[in-house]
């Protein structure tokens, strides 16, 4: 039996880790059996994370905050959630492997998805110009020609964001209208540094180790052509990874898990999420490890006001209890 469980080793779940391991409540940390890490995995260098004047390449960030929360005594397990008990004082924990673990709090911070567009060349050239985030990759394209594809409101504000960088930013759609707000539409549209591509796909991606160009589909008459490009960013949206709460946990409009006010407190005591699962609109890595530590602090507290030193036993004891 643990006092905590933190489910997802992303930002959020490792900067979770460091404090509560800091505050000597010996955490058991579930990353995964093959996504260890969560997005910054996937990313080369990273120049906006504090702490790092000269950039810091995303897996070597991710090594070090593993190492850090270790450090402090935080337990890695490297396997999946396939089930989660939440009702009740003791929350329960299922692995892939079989094995169940018990705690008094459980932290979920599996993070979210970016959409792909299903192309196999987006595994080779991820990282090499091509990109999820505008904020994260903009710096990299200085007077290059890039394109956006997406028609709704992040599309816009990424396509907008990028010609502070960018000289020409293409927006490819599949459609002659935008799914935009007027406003962020009317914004892109005043911006003579973007071009709008309508009805058409992106068929394939050219580049061995960047981004060279695209091979683009008109949806309407199948006619494809060649578009040159130094840069793609992709923003079809993204999926926050809460499949394992449906049910469970209260989720909000936008599909990420409904918290208390600015607190990580979810729908049932002693459940709190942090990172990408309850953040629809910055979805950053420093972003979420504030989050993370949010979680770990509203943990510490929960398991405090539980009123005995090892809240692990005391919770155990009550389930005794209640069930003789």
């Amino acid at each position: 039996m643990r006092d905590i469980i933190i489910i997802g080793s992303g930002p959020a779940g490792f900067t979770a880790a460091i404090y509560a391991a800091r505050a000597q409540l010996k955490p058991l940390l579930i990353a995964s059996s093959v996504e260890i890490g969560g997005e910054l995995m996937n990313t080369t260098e990273v120049e906006n994370f504090p702490g790092f004047p000269e950039g810091i390449m995303g897996p070597e960030l991710m090594t070090k905050l593993q190492a850090q929360a270790e450090r402090f005594g935080t337990e890695v397990v490297y396997d999946d959630v396939v089930e989660l008990e939440l009702d009740g004082p003791v929350k329960r924990v299922k692995l892939g492997n079989g094995d169940e673990h018990e705690a008094a709090a459980i932290i979920y911070a599996t993070g979210s998805a970016y959409r792909k567009l299903g192309l196999a060349e987006e595994e080779v050239l991820s990282g090499h110009g091509l990109s999820w985030c505008a904020t994260c990759d903009g710096f990299f394209f200085r007077e290059k020609t890039i394109a956006v594809i997406g028609g709704g409101d992040s599309a816009m504000e990424e396509a907008t964001f990028l010609t502070r960088f960018a000289d020409k930013v293409y927006v490819i759609h599949r459609r002659d209208t935008l799914k935009a707000s007027k406003i962020m539409q009317q914004r892109a549209f005043d911006n003579e540094k973007i071009e709008f591509i309508w009805n058409a796909e992106i068929a394939a991606i050219h580049g061995t180790s960047a981004v060279t160009g695209v091979t683009l589909r008109d949806t309407v008459t199948g006619e494809e052509r060649g578009l040159d490009l130094d840069g793609l960013f992709v923003a079809i949206g993204n999926d926050p990874r809460t499949h394992l709460v449906h049910g469970k946990l209260d989720l909000t409009p936008e599909g990420t898990i409904a918290v208390e006010g600015r607190s990580s407190k979810t729908s049932l005591p002693g459940v709190f999420a942090a990172g990408d699962v309850i953040d629809p609109h910055y979805r950053q890595a420093i972003t979420a490890a504030g989050t993370g530590a949010a979680a770990a602090l509203d943990a510490e507290h929960y398991l405090a006001a539980l009123g005995n030193e090892n809240a692990a036993e005391a919770l155990l004891e009550t389930e005794f209890v209640a069930v003789n």
